[in-house]
């Protein structure tokens, strides 16, 4: 018998986090046919309004951060940081321009395509991670 140890109270946290993102996923394809990608629901959200599937789905991608909060209360050491909103609608900016230019985001390729097998995705995942990793062998983005 194996026995799983954790090494950090966050890898707890990952391992939950990633079992809710799949059953979330699985749940949303086998109820209503359609793919988790976020950029898509959020975007056919945005521009109709109507689909409540849709927007069920965003609130409680919302609502998932406080209601962690209340079930495993965070104990921060040290200083929280402050946000730089600058960077934070720049990044969100160009997240936006490489969902449409990927025809999807990484939640989409990433969890979905993945899981498909689709060629596409595994190229739009490879690209996406390795410039994630050029970005921070290169240290852009990080403060001290």
């Amino acid at each position: 018998m194996t026995t799983i140890v954790f090494s950090t109270p966050d890898a707890a946290a990952s391992l939950a986090g990633g079992l809710l993102i799949g059953a979330s996923a699985s749940l949303l394809l086998l109820g209503s046919g359609r793919i988790a990608g976020i950029s898509g629901i959020f975007g056919n959200a945005l521009s109709t309004g109507r689909d409540r599937v849709r927007v069920v789905f965003l609130l409680a991608l919302l609502a998932t951060p406080w209601l962690w909060r209340l079930a495993q209360p965070l104990e921060l050491g040290g200083a929280l940081a402050t946000p730089q909103w600058g960077a934070l609608i720049g990044a969100g900016l160009l997240v936006g321009v490489g969902t449409q230019l990927g025809n999807g985001c990484t939640s989409g390729h990433g969890v979905c395509g993945l899981a498909n097998f689709s060629l596409r995705s595994l190229v739009a995942v490879l690209t996406f991670m390795g410039v994630a990793m050029i970005t921070v062998a290169l240290g852009f983005g990080v403060t001290s």
